[in-house]
């Protein structure tokens, strides 16, 4: 990362105050398009802790989703469902901690769903610990079975640290993509019970400073040819938030650009997390099948119809370097998740 001159500093400045006042007026006018289907915050308390996902056919990740964030210590989930059909919405209806908007508007337009997503931000999220979230994602930290988000974010708070990073973590079977290791109600980890420990790259991103962290098993499986286009595996999901900040790309980055600091990848020494990503659960054939027809998940759909035709072949991403999941311990030691002086008290 190459610092800038005066000038050049000064404008790009200036460049992202106004993109992030873009983004902002995009999640303003997104709110509007949001259809109020069930909603339950009357009695949320200012301080209480919100997790935020936009979705569509998740029916599958649903229950694990939320009672492993629910354990974690999340108060409630705030959900835009984007015309589900196989009864998500009827699922989250009836949970008494998550209010549910719906919209029919495209994912893609909506820079795939970010703009729901920064508008229920904005509009609940001001003061509050948030995390954003994907629903085929869990969030685990070191100490998580003892200590919960309460703790976490308090500790964050006596630092003045206002976010926590994480890597995506990509799990996968034994088998063929299209199996699983585990009856369907088993823990993610039992389904999914392989991931790739490394190798990891990295690097800064100007004028946001956002890390561009790649790697994993799809990186090593899909994209060895041309890495470039391997997907980014950094993300940002739990925030104090602040009206003035936004995500730019997924949860992958942020403005003001100095959010972007808060994380430096596999072998930070801060405290940080995983996404356990349940990217390769049974359904994955069926559902690459589907994109390549809805075209929905990618900038460049055209770029990446091969990479979901090479799914649709059911191939074993197991190999000798896999490593089986055996909980937070384990990443710690394999420099996945950083510490800090959380684990000191």
């Amino acid at each position: 990362m190459t610092t800038p001159g005066p000038l050049q500093g000064a404008w790009q400045a200036y460049r992202l105050r106004w993109k992030r006042r873009e983004l902002i007026w995009r999640a303003i006018r997104a709110r509007r398009r949001l259809r109020p289907i069930a909603i339950k915050m009357g009695d949320l308390a200012p301080d209480a802790i919100i997790a935020v996902s936009t979705l569509r056919n998740e029916m599958a990740h649903l229950p694990e989703f939320l009672d492993h964030h629910r354990a974690l210590g999340v108060d409630h989930f705030l959900v835009v469902d984007n015309d589900s059909d196989d009864g998500t919405v009827d699922y989250l209806r009836a949970q008494p901690d998550v209010s549910v908007w719906g919209c029919s508007d495209s994912y893609r337009a909506a820079r795939f769903g970010l703009d729901w997503a920064n508008a229920l931000l904005m509009r609940h999220g001001g003061g509050r610990w948030c995390l954003t979230l994907d629903a085929d994602e869990l969030l685990v930290f070191p100490d998580h079975d003892r200590r919960g988000l309460r703790q976490l974010t308090a500790h964050l708070d006596a630092r003045g640290v206002r976010g926590m990073g994480a890597v995506m973590l990509d799990l996968y079977p034994t088998g063929a993509l299209g199996t699983e290791d585990a009856a369907p109600d088993a823990p993610l980890t039992a389904r999914l019970p392989w991931f790739d420990a490394a190798p990891w790259r990295s690097r800064r991103m100007m004028p946001r400073r956002n890390l561009w962290l790649q790697g994993g098993v799809r990186d090593r499986a899909f994209f060895a040819d041309d890495p470039r286009r391997a997907p980014t595996m950094n993300k940002l999901p739990l925030m104090r938030w602040n009206w003035r900040q936004v995500y730019v790309n997924s949860t992958h980055s942020m403005l003001p650009p100095h959010l972007n600091m808060l994380y430096d990848g596999p072998g930070d020494a801060r405290l940080s997390g995983v996404l356990l990503h349940a990217k390769f659960t049974a359904d994955i054939t069926a559902k690459s099948a589907e994109e390549l027809s809805r075209r929905q998940h990618f900038a460049d759909p055209d770029l990446y119809a091969p990479y979901h035709r090479a799914i649709v072949a059911g191939p074993v991403l197991r190999n000798a370097d896999s490593r089986r999941y055996e909980g937070w311990r384990q990443l710690v030691d394999l420099g996945l998740m950083g510490t800090g002086d959380w684990l000191e008290r």
